[in-house]
Formats: structure tokens, sequence, C-alpha cells
């Protein structure tokens, strides 16, 4: 998709500058399409299911099985809000720039950078996070050794970036083979923990010592909310981790065939998938026999636990394989993600225009994907060495590398990037009523303001958090990096991409093609 921007003087204004191009400058950039609502479906839950296998459970070491619950049905009801939300933008405006491009339109230059610079964090730190759960189940079923995780992580990279690299089509069978076993794990997993499963001695057995520390009750019976109200409160940005990327659907856009009619389909079907798989591995997963609330506080593979105490050790590296498919899915939806919002931004000049070339004969965003994922992997080692190799007890929430930082990091982007579109939303509702709407969100603007005051009450939980603040910190040094170099460089190099055009005119007209 391109725009002929050769025939008239750029505007400026706002402080921005906008480059003249030529014709070729979007031939470099082309993208196809491909996906229908099958394909978008598979690339929101993909994205998203990984959660369902890992990471979500630390949740319950702040606020016990009760505090879990009710966390994420706060949780879900914040995405409920986003994604209807979002599935009304995505409609309206039609551009893979999704969150950059509806904070653009709404909010300016400087509010569509800023909005896709909180994305950036999140595409770019989450890989790091899923990919760290992925080698983390591989060490435990083939017992290697943690030392060789940078290893295992830099091989699943290479991996999958050639799966994204080569070509649209193989990339959205990956994502729909891989999306669809992992739901029949899952949905295996929920019949199978049904008759395994004893709610009041596992599910309940954690309590509060004298000390105000979580402590195991070995016969079970515990209270629901050990650690109160305040409790749940603390636990939910680690229920942001049941639902959280389900909101990448939108960078699909210009590769879906008719994005304004299947886009709020694949959302709709996306997010009601979610939460039902979200409320079955809650409810089920503790309660199994021999696992239990306690232990999964601390779990890297809660899934895998589970499976284990169901079917015994004796097929350990089959149980493995298949808790693994969750990890994988998430993974490689994430690197596509990833790849197409560093294009946006970088197809309209807030970041390098180098990072938006694509392959010539694939016609995928390779540049976008490969420094992305050389920044994720980078990140990685970074804290992994700085941190002695990870922590000398991996399984321990207050030294493991994704409960302190990275988890965070994705999860503090997020939040920032959930109240940048909620605001963009209020605002295109409010101040550009003409602009096409195929569909409109049924909560309106206040789907939009629940969504706002969920995402900042979970950022504060993170910032009260000592161990979780690092991850903000790190949020902040990335932020004024990038800031620093749109201010200097980026704002004075921007081009009409097809979300400029459409801001600039202010949804009067389509943008043009070639």
């Amino acid at each position: 998709m391109a725009m002929d921007t050769s025939g008239a003087a750029p505007p400026s204004g706002s402080g921005v500058t906008y480059t003249k191009v030529d014709a070729s400058y979007f031939e470099e950039r082309g993208l196809k399409r491909y996906a229908g609502v099958a394909s978008l479906w598979a690339l929101g839950v993909g994205a998203v299911i990984s959660g369902h296998f890992s990471g979500w459970n630390f949740g319950f070491g702040t606020g016990g099985w009760g505090g879990m619950l009710v966390a994420g049905m706060i949780i879900a009801v914040m995405y409920l809000g986003l994604t209807l939300s979002i599935a009304e933008m995505s409609a309206a405006l039609p551009h893979t720039g999704a969150a950059y491009s509806f904070a653009r339109t709404a909010m300016g230059p400087w509010g569509g950078f800023f909005t896709g610079l909180c994305e950036n964090v999140e595409y770019v730190v989450t890989p790091a996070v899923v990919v760290t759960f992925t080698a983390a189940y591989v060490s435990s079923i083939f017992g290697i050794d943690t030392a060789y995780s940078p290893l295992l992580w830099v091989l699943f990279y290479l991996i999958f970036l050639g799966l994204n690299v080569f070509g649209l089509e193989l990339s959205f069978r990956v994502t729909m083979i891989v999306t669809l076993l992992s739901l029949a794990v899952l949905v295996f997993f929920d019949i199978s923990a049904l008759f395994h499963m004893d709610f009041s001695r596992w599910a309940l057995n954690m309590g509060i010592g004298p000390d105000g520390a979580a402590v195991e009750l070995p016969e079970g019976g515990g209270p629901w909310f050990p650690f109160g109200f305040e409790g749940v409160l603390a636990t939910l940005p680690f229920a942001v981790w049941l639902f959280l990327a389900i909101e990448q659907l939108p960078l699909a856009a210009e590769e879906s065939v008719d994005p304004t009619r299947d886009m709020p389909k694949a959302i709709h079907l996306g997010i009601a998938t979610l939460i039902l798989s979200a409320f079955m591995v809650v409810l089920l997963n503790p309660s199994i026999a021999g696992v239990g609330t306690f232990h999964l506080s601390t779990s890297l593979e809660p899934l895998l636990d589970g499976l284990r105490a169901m079917y015994g050790d004796s097929g350990v590296v089959l149980l493995g394989i298949v808790a693994l498919t969750g990890l994988i899915a998430s993974f490689h939806t994430i690197l596509y993600a990833q790849g197409r919002q560093i294009y946006s931004l970088s197809r309209a000049g807030y970041f390098p225009r180098r990072l938006s070339v694509t392959h010539r004969t694939y016609k995928t965003p390779h540049v976008a994907m490969i420094i992305g994922s050389a920044v994720g992997l980078a990140i990685m080692m970074i804290v992994w060495f700085g941190n002695g190799g990870g922590g000398s007890e991996p399984d321990e929430l207050g030294d493991d590398i994704i409960g302190t930082v990275l988890l965070n990091m994705a999860v503090c982007g997020a939040m920032f990037s959930y109240v940048a579109q909620a605001v963009s939303f209020i605002l295109l509702r409010r101040n550009a009523p003409h602009i096409a709407r195929p569909y409109r969100s049924p909560l309106g603007v206040a789907g939009a303001v629940l969504t706002i005051l969920i995402a900042l009450v979970t950022l504060g939980y993170q910032v009260k958090d000592p161990n979780f603040f690092k991850g903000v910190v790190w949020v902040f040094v990335w932020f004024g990096v990038a800031t620093v170099y749109f201010a200097l460089v980026g704002r004075h190099k921007l081009v009409l991409s097809p979300e400029e055009e459409f801001a600039l005119s202010k949804g009067a007209s389509e943008y043009r093609t070639h």
C-alpha cells in the first residue's frame, strides 16, 4: 500500500516537518493482503495464549486464589472496554499503525509518537518474556542447566524470525496451527483437571503468617482472600498476563483482506475465547491434587506441574512438549506484531526509516523484526547477567528475571498504551464524529473510561512494589532515549504515510493508494 506524495509540498506543523518522498519509497515498503476473520482471530488469541500457560500464576503470591480470580475479573472488564474501543477505531482507521495511528489522529504527532512508543516497549519486551518461559520449560523437560538459557533464547528467536520473515502466508498458517494446538492442549488439560481436582484442599492451601508472608496450609481450607482487598489490587499486574497482546490485532489491518468488516469480528471472537480460557485455568490449575495455589505462586511451568500431577513423570518429555505449544504460539505471533509496530512508526519517519523496508520477495518487514528481536535479546542478556545469571534459585519470584524486570516492563508499557488508546477513543468520539465508523463500541465512552481507571490502578500497584519498580524505571529510560531521538531527529523527517495523511485530513478523505 502506498501513496503518491511527489506532487505536493509536504505540510508541517505541531513542531514537526514532513519530507517529500516519491512512489519508490512506498514500493520498498509494500505489504500483502491475506488475513480473514479466522486468521485474525488466531493472531489475537495466539499472541495471548502463553499467558494461560505461564506467568499469570505469580499473582497467587500477592492475592491468593480469590485475589487472583477477582483481579482477573477486573482486568477482563478493562480488556472488554479496551478491545471494543479498538474494534471501533480499527474499522474507522484501518492502518498498520494501530495504537500510534489512533493517537496520531486524536492527539497530533507527539501524542502518536508517545503512544507508539508505549506499544513499542510492550512488543519488544513481551517476546523476551515469553521466550524466557519457553527456555524454562525446555530446561525442565530435558534437564538442561539454566546456565545455557541464553543459547536457547537465541535459538528460538532464529527459528521463529525465519518463519515470520519468509512469507506472510507461512506466518499465518503457523499461527493458526499453533493457536489451535494450544487451545486443544488447554481443553485437554481442563477436562483432565475436572477428574483430579479438590478445590478446598488445594486451591485454598495458602494462608498468611504472623510476618504477613504467605504460608502453606497442609490441609487446605484457607481463606479465599488471604491478603484482603489490597491483595486483589496488588495482583492486577499479573492478571494482565491472561490477556496481554490481544490489542495487537489492528497491526494486521493492511494485511487483512477486509479490515473494516473482519477486524471487529475477530476482536470479539478473540476476547470471548480468552475470557473463557482464563477462567478455566485460574479455577482448575491450582485445584489439581498435588499442585495447589501455594506451589504455583512461584512456578515457572504451572501447566506442566498440573500435567505431571495428573499423569506422573513417566511421560514428562511428551507432556512438556505439549505444554510448550502455548508459549510457541505467543512467541511467534508477538514477533509478527513487533515487526508491524516498528514498521509503521519507521514508515512514517518517527523511527529511522530504514527499519520499514520490506523483503523484496516476501513483502514482510524483516528489518523491523530483526532489529526489534536484537533489542529484546540485548535487554534479556543485560538483565540476566546483571542478575548473576538469572538468580541462584530460578523458581524464586524475588530472583527470577521474569518476575522482577521483564514481565513488568511489558505490562508497564501496555498500561500506558491502553490509557493513551482509551483517551484517543474518547477524543475521536468527541472531536471527529464525522469519521465513518462501520462498527461502534456498545460500551462507548464508559468502556474507555473504565479502561483508563483500571490501567492506572494497575500501573500504580506496579510502582508500589519495590521488586517490580525496576521494570517501570527501565521503561522510563527507554522513553527518555527515544524521546531525545524524536525531538532532535525524527520529528524533522516525517513522511506522509497512510496514518499521517488520514490524520492531517482529519479523516475527511481516504488515503490514496497506487
